[in-house]
């Protein structure tokens, strides 16, 4: 490696006669990849925005051109001294013999002080324009499976564009994703832990990364029958049962059809099943039930509100900043897109080029709230990508390859967007705006001040040469091609982490190096088949919800009592602040109320977050206040466990005449018929005999009236986890 040997050559140079002339020593190629490694451009460091102590360099060395002229030029070129390179400040306080608040970065007699002892020397040089430029970067090895407390090294290669490579492990910075689990140090030295795990080991160069997958094996041997014996429905289970093998992981069992039911009900409509829908298919022997099932779900209407919902979490604005009427139409238009079954490629394609008036386009208002093509590039990068961009708004990505440049290079697709109608007068934005292509537009680099064209953040999207083109025409064709393998795998990964209780990548929307796949060919596997399908999400929840995984118990054994991201058992969720409201009005038969809402509306189908409800904000529903993408609290709290058992709006719906709970009271069923709805009400399963006793002793309790023991009941089994929880 260049930089490293130079001091060797030095020696070689003087013990073995004629020795070739050492490499010229420049800045992008020698220098600044030192200063990466030493953690001089890190944040907390010279990196960070105000710099330390008056010396500022680009966080990670993002931009060459201004860590140069910071090191040779500024204050005087005070950081150097060429007639004494010894002397420069550079060098004495990098390798601390004058004070230095981040300690010793270089060792005075190692080969990074030498590279840059010797690029001071040599007057400073930059690397030449014409010099080939760093194309990729590999790491071997590749993938290494280890025993407890096992090490071994890892070498890093940048590959250059004129075909030359070089070893960069020294140079290179590392990270672990799971560093308690398998670690590596500044050297690149991996060393495992003591319990079994997984991590992905990232190195950087110079922006660039490459990973390494290491695997620690849970102790003993399994039985190969034992994987060969699990039932494979489609090629998700095949992908998953190769990780299993390789981590030494055994499933749980397949979940028995009452868990199955109220699951499936959950996650295609958001709703349970009712007490005669849970009997019939309880009692069903058909050997093909489960999937007609999922085929049914996905034909009712609840269906499309359910899953709009969980995009108008990504896409909803604030009515009192855009307007009550552009957010109502906003959210008819993605309900109604759900309903029609509309391709995803379509649906996300009349987003990203939406024209026309707010009351009559819905995807208008999302430009009618983004208005500055900086604010919306990040947005549809997220959402649609799976990238975030935010980081390279102001500096090259610290966890990714994106730079500024390229950051608003995307944001100039939106910059020819233009708007009629009275703009934006918060709290009372009630008017209609139209949003239409303009006839120019640019967008200018905040540090160079050059006019940047829109390009895409890899492989091309041209523009035709026409005036009237609107440039996200070009921005969404590019999204949606089939090459382009964001596109499909950051929607088949937000909707198997909606099933599954995580993403194959997690968090959902946030595909990079340095946040690897749990099972880097299942995500490819399932993006394929999304994309070859038309993008048709109801295939896509086929598929998933046809597979052996998906219908795992969530109960563990002793083999992935320890798995939270292989998905060998399910993970349990809880549920919505919608569909747990929408449950406790089922269970109970009390329907709920909305504001600016349909007498009988169900709390799904609710049109904005400013709709008031106590109950909603309770369990975790996207604060209005917030800008898109909301974020949803899935946490568990004190609080919501208080709200369950003593609010007064679910202690009206317990003791309402017009309820379940009076009903039953006065009919003449039998305790035992009684207590059997109830749980199939709640929990889409007969009770157990313990259960039963339980419940039925309420019954006899002296003096105690019936209805209060049918209150009883309902209130116990609305406070347990099993009905706050999908199993």
């Amino acid at each position: 490696m260049r930089p490293m040997i130079l001091g060797l050559v030095a020696i070689l140079a003087g013990t073995a006669g004629a020795a070739e002339p050492s490499p010229t020593v420049t800045f992008e190629r020698d220098v600044q990849p030192i200063l990466t490694r030493a953690g001089c451009n890190a944040g907390a460091c010279h990196g960070k925005a105000s710099g330390q102590n008056g010396f500022r360099l680009s966080l990670q060395g993002f931009d060459p051109t201004f860590d140069h002229i910071a090191i040779a030029r500024e204050e005087g070129g005070r950081r150097v001294h060429r007639p004494a390179p010894e002397q420069s400040l550079l060098l004495q306080k990098g390798a601390a013999t004058v004070p230095h608040g981040g300690g010793q970065r270089l060792d005075p007699d190692g080969p990074f002080y030498e590279t840059i002892r010797r690029w001071i020397a040599d007057g400073l040089p930059r690397t030449p324009a014409d010099a080939p430029k760093l194309a990729r970067v590999s790491v071997e090895p590749t993938e290494r499976a280890l025993k407890p407390d096992e090490a071994f090294e890892l070498r890093v290669t940048a590959h250059f564009s004129d075909g030359s490579s070089e070893d960069v492990t020294e140079l290179s910075t590392y990270g672990s994703s799971e560093s308690t689990t398998v670690a590596v140090d500044e050297e690149g030295r991996v060393r495992a832990g003591k319990l079994a795990g997984e991590a992905t080991i990232s190195a950087r160069y110079e922006g660039l990364f490459a990973n390494c997958d290491v695997f620690i094996p849970l102790e003993g041997d399994v039985d190969e029958a034992e994987y060969a014996a699990f039932p494979r429905a489609n090629f998700i289970d095949d992908l998953a049962v190769a990780k299993w093998k390789k981590l030494g992981l055994t499933p749980s069992a397949v979940a028995g059809d009452a868990t199955f039911l109220r699951r499936a009900h959950l996650d295609v409509i958001g709703r349970l099943p009712t007490p005669e829908e849970a009997r019939a298919f309880l009692d069903d022997t058909s050997p093909d039930k489960r999937a007609r099932l999922v085929d049914r779900l996905l034909e009712r209407p609840e269906y499309a509100d359910h899953w709009a919902t969980k995009w108008m979490d990504l896409l909803r604005p604030n009515p009192y900043r855009v307007g009550i009427k552009a957010v109502f139409n906003l959210d008819g238009w993605i309900r109604q897109a759900f309903r029609d079954n509309l391709p995803y490629d379509e649906f996300v394609r009349r987003i990203v080029t939406a024209q026309g008036s707010t009351f009559e386009q819905g995807p208008a208002t999302i430009f009618r709230d983004h208005r500055d093509p900086i604010e919306i590039a990040p947005v549809v990068g997220q959402l649609f990508l799976g990238i975030r961009l935010d980081c390279a708004k102001c500096h090259h990505h610290p966890f990714e390859s994106w730079s500024q440049e390229q950051f608003y290079e995307f944001s100039a697709f939106f910059t020819r967007v233009g708007r009629k109608g009275t703009g934006l007068s918060p709290p009372i934005s009630g008017s209609e705006e139209v949003v239409f292509t303009a006839k120019s537009g640019s967008l200018k680099h905040p540090q160079t001040e050059a006019e940047l064209a829109a390009k895409p953040l890899f492989g091309e999207a041209p523009i035709p040469d026409d005036p009237d083109a609107d440039p996200r025409e070009a921005l969404a064709r590019w999204m949606t091609a089939p090459e382009n393998r964001y596109f499909a795998e950051v929607m088949a990964n937000r909707v198997w982490g909606d099933l599954m209780g995580v993403g194959i990548v997690d968090p959902v929307d946030d595909i990079r190096a340095t946040n690897p796949p749990s099972n880097a060919p299942l995500l490819e596997a399932l993006a394929a088949d999304f994309r070859d399908h038309g993008y048709d999400v109801k295939h896509l929840l086929r598929a998933i919800m046809a597979s052996s995984v998906y219908a795992l118990e969530s109960e563990p054994n002793e083999r992935n009592v320890a798995d939270a991201r292989n998905f060998s058992r399910h993970y349990r969720q809880r549920l919505r602040a919608e569909t747990l409201l929408d449950a406790v009005s089922d269970v109970t038969g009390v329907p709920d109320s909305f504001d600016a809402s349909p007498p009988g509306s169900r709390a799904v189908s609710t049109w904005t977050n400013r709709i008031p409800s106590l109950f909603l904000d309770t369990f975790g529903r996207p604060d209005a206040n917030q800008d898109p993408p909301c974020e949803r609290t899935t946490d568990t709290a004190v609080v919501q466990a208080l709200h369950l058992m003593n609010a007064p709006g679910v202690n009206q719906k317990l003791t309402s005449d017009e309820g379940r709970v009076a009903a039953l009271a006065k009919g003449d069923a039998t305790p035992r018929a009684i207590v059997e709805e109830l749980f199939l009400a709640t929990y889409s399963r007969l009770p157990s005999d313990e259960e039963r006793e339980v419940a039925e002793a309420l019954f006899q309790v002296p003096d105690k009236p019936r209805r209060a023991a049918v209150e009883d009941v309902v209130w116990a089994l609305l406070n347990s986890p099993e009905f706050v929880f999908k199993d």
